[in-house]
């Protein structure tokens, strides 16, 4: 029988994978795309959005680790030292950017373009924190998240509450495994949260 401990250990490395920022781009899609307006544009028009958020916000991020993996930029795939960050967060700068460039070809995916703009100054601020100071990125991509979920309720798009609910108890379940893995102490976790949530709305209402 396993240890309490360790079961406990192996269910918030898991839930940091399942909620990891690149996996969140996923979610994103399946959200806008069953339960928003996205929902009724023709299937060419989805299929153009979903395929560019997950080409640019996923697979190239993806790949481009992998690039540094082999060549012996990182380590390992946890991308634990600070140092080893600054690469790869400002390659997915630069992919949010162009995916926003690459989408802003239908005025009426003007909301999604803003939140890859959202992304990607959440990404560059991320890669200047890190210059100095170790900033939780999970909870940076939580925290736009659950920015973008708020603006939903604001606008009150109909069926938006759950998933607001759904996405602050993970938040919160989030930032409780990054400190019982002890990767982030708690203002690591606060100051990724709030820096996403605020960069987000700040994106979408002004930008």
């Amino acid at each position: 029988m396993k240890h309490p401990t360790r079961i406990i250990g192996a269910l918030a490395q898991a839930l940091s994978w399942a909620l990891h920022p690149l996996v969140l781009p996923i979610y994103l899609v399946l959200l806008l795309f069953s339960q928003t307006a996205f929902a009724h544009f023709p299937s060419a028009v989805k299929w153009y959005l979903a395929g560019s958020v997950l080409l640019y916000g996923v697979l190239l991020p993806v790949f481009a680790i992998c690039v540094l993996r082999y060549r012996g930029y990182l380590p390992d795939w946890k991308i634990g030292e600070r140092s080893q960050r600054i690469t790869p967060l400002l390659i997915g700068t630069c992919c949010y950017v162009l995916c926003a460039v690459t989408i802003g070809r239908i005025d009426s995916a003007l909301f999604l373009r803003k939140f890859m703009i959202a992304s990607a100054c959440c990404e560059l601020m991320c890669a200047l924190v890190t210059t100095r100071w170790q900033i939780s990125l999970h909870l940076t991509g939580m925290g736009a998240a659950v920015a973008l979920l708020v603006v939903m309720n604001l606008l009150a798009l109909p069926g938006m509450f759950m998933p607001l609910l759904w996405g602050v108890a993970a938040t919160g379940l989030l930032a409780s495994a990054r400190l019982y893995l002890g990767r982030h102490n708690p203002w690591q976790v606060l100051a990724g949260f709030v820096g996403g949530f605020a960069i987000t709305i700040t994106a979408i209402f002004f930008f």
